[in-house]
């Protein structure tokens, strides 16, 4: 709690957009939550037409259980909108209805698809989207702080390791489509890949934190390539072999480029090196070539992507271009508006509603709606960026860059396949394709975002870490007022000590503030305002400016503080006071003067001590400086 000099407090009021600048300063930055409530509902409103439009597509009429359909959508959205305004009331306000608008949008053409198959994968979709709008809330409800994460990083990275291997486990493991990277137990299954990427994003995250300047300045450069110590590549390896590992034995390309994709990424960021890149890359696509050589899956999709249209690929039964070319065709024919939901023929390519949804949508949607999923994946990936800019630990900023590259990355690698930019992969769009792994572990990185978010904009003083706030409104507490009348009795006192003493002062007592163990002199007889800030708590600059007042200069007020009442003659009692003392054993400084004698607080010294901690202690919680 700090103090703004006397003069300030008796100036001409400030005019009325400056005092409404300082309001606004002391009451932080907006929260925009009516704006975040107003978006979702916009995007349950987009998501219940698109619903609609499907019904009357596809059988000439609305579908019967559209109510049920909008209020559960809008439940989820809005509950979500609450506990964020509950608990993390300065997060970002677009990352919830987006998230809400494209799981609405592929809710729809799920259910389509449905309509086409005679399936119910909808009913199913909507569950998981479920459980991961509560996950997502569960993080923002009991995750006071992402700092957290950090006391676990390397058990996050063993974590990773163990789920990527659990498809391998006899038994355990599942092949679909010749990928393994599933696993079943009973009933359920569940691909432990995605729930690693977001251990794995937290892993690379603390370790580069620790390491990243070992990483950018060490080593030495071999062809303009800065190479890093032998010592400090291990993670770097295992990153690396680990890719491999999945590209050979779990036959998966998109994970495997997902991981090292998203480690050379996250290390670039931390470094600002950009060899790291061009070796990344090198490494990746060493790594690839020489697995394309040695195995026949990895051949089959180079293939698939390079010789599309040949038709010894088109009609191959394993690994051949058929899905691709069909999906191709489907967007083709949907041209620039789209042939309207219910209208085309999706169903005609496999795996419509997992693999190739974006195929399927621009078939219905056309070029535009393609390009307005694509807008609303860059805003989300903009907004993840911006809330690593903000934050104000290394920790948050890497860990929010790492989950949102991680979603915009693997946006690229199904996009890029469907569209054959890159050889095909098995990933899946987030939020829009079926699929309870991905779904849910995109939700949850929605939550880890939110919370951070609200960190990166949420003010100092609001954080809750227990520390102090630098400056009350409340100008009339006793406490104050307690200050300001032992101020004003203090010169009394003095005088009456100076008379009985002699006429130079010299055996004045000296008084104490004892609330916070700050001295005056006894030449002067009254407190100076920055003793009285210096008494209160830290001393901060920012305090001053927001009370409105510039810092007395130390230097220029020494000499006067030293001349006694002759160096305050000719200033008129209501100006500020410009002495700042030292404190207790300070001697005098101006030439020509003679030393002061040595002063001592009034009381009990270890009293005096005792009351003076809580400044210091102050002091140390605000700038975290141990005096």
């Amino acid at each position: 709690m700090s103090y703004a000099p006397a003069a300030a407090a008796q100036e001409a009021p400030a005019p009325a957009a400056a005092q409404a600048a300082e309001s606004s300063e002391l009451r932080g930055p907006r929260t925009y939550r009516i704006a975040e409530l107003l978006f979702v509902l916009i995007a349950v409103a987009i998501s219940a037409a698109a619903y609609v439009l499907v019904g009357l597509g596809t059988s000439d009429s609305v579908p019967a259980d559209v109510y049920e359909y909008t209020f559960w959508l809008a439940g989820l959205g809005i509950g979500l909108h609450i506990v964020t305004w509950w608990r993390a009331k300065y997060a970002d306000p677009v990352l919830v209805p987006i998230a809400v608008l494209l799981n609405g949008l592929g809710l729809a053409m799920i259910f389509r698809l449905d309509i086409a198959a005679d399936k119910h994968q909808a009913d199913s979709q909507m569950i998981w989207m479920t459980l991961g709008c509560i996950l997502a809330a569960a993080v923002v409800i009991v995750m006071r702080d992402h700092r957290i994460l950090r006391r676990w990083i390397y058990l996050s990275g063993l974590a990773a390791i163990v789920l990527l291997l659990l498809p391998l486990v006899p038994g355990l493991g599942t092949t679909v489509h010749g990928a393994k990277i599933w696993i079943s137990v009973g009933p359920f299954s569940f691909q432990p890949g995605e729930v690693a990427k977001l251990l794995l994003a937290a892993f690379f995250a603390g370790y580069l934190v620790n390491y990243r300047d070992q990483l950018a300045l060490a080593g030495k450069k071999v062809l303009g390539l800065r190479l890093p110590r032998l010592r400090d590549t291990g993670p770097i390896a295992i990153a690396w072999l680990a890719s491999v590992g999945i590209l050979v034995f779990q036959r998966d390309l998109g994970t495997s480029l997902l991981f090292f994709g998203l480690f050379v990424a996250m290390l670039y960021i931390a470094t600002g090196v950009k060899s790291w890149i061009a070796l990344g890359t090198l490494l990746f696509v060493g790594g690839s070539y020489v697995a394309y050589l040695l195995f026949d899956h990895v051949q089959q999709r180079v293939d698939g992507w390079l010789h599309a249209l040949d038709p010894e690929v088109f009609n191959r039964q394993a690994g051949g271009s058929y899905q691709l070319v069909q999906g191709l065709f489907g967007m083709a024919n949907g041209g620039l508006m789209g042939t309207g939901f219910g209208e085309g023929r999706p169903q005609t390519v496999p795996f419509a509603n997992s693999d190739f949804i974006f195929a399927s949508l621009g078939e219905e949607m056309g070029l535009v709606g393609l390009f307005a999923i694509l807008a609303l994946y860059l805003i989300f990936f903009e907004r993840g960026m911006k809330t690593a800019l903000m934050l104000r630990d290394g920790f948050g900023t890497l860990l929010a860059a790492g989950l949102s590259f991680t979603f915009a990355w693997q946006t690229f690698i199904v996009v890029g396949g469907v569209t054959r930019v890159i050889p095909l992969t098995g990933l899946t769009t987030p939020f829009l394709a079926a699929g309870g792994s991905s779904l849910v572990a995109n939700w949850i990185i929605v939550g880890l975002l939110l919370r951070m978010s609200d960190n990166a904009r949420r003010p100092v003083t609001e954080i809750p870490t227990g520390v102090l706030p630098v400056l009350r409104d409340e100008d009339d507490s006793p406490r104050r007022r307690a200050r300001r009348s032992s101020a004003a009795e203090a010169p009394a006192a003095s005088t009456a000590g100076s008379a009985g003493a002699g006429p130079a002062g010299a055996d004045a007592p000296v008084a104490a503030d004892s609330a916070a163990g700050a001295y005056h002199s006894g030449a002067t007889g009254e407190f100076s305002d920055e003793d009285l800030a210096r008494a209160s708590g830290p001393d901060d600059d920012d305090a001053w400016r927001v009370a409105g007042s510039a810092r007395p200069s130390r230097a220029a007020a020494a000499p006067q503080a030293e001349g006694g009442p002759a160096a305050r003659a000719g200033h008129p009692e209501d100006e500020a006071p410009t002495s700042a003392l030292p404190q207790h054993g300070a001697q005098a400084a101006s030439p020509g003067v003679p030393p002061r004698p040595q002063e001592a607080p009034l009381g009990d010294p270890e009293e005096a001590a005792t009351t003076a901690r809580p400044a210091v202690r102050s002091r140390n919680r605000m700038g975290g400086e141990d005096q």
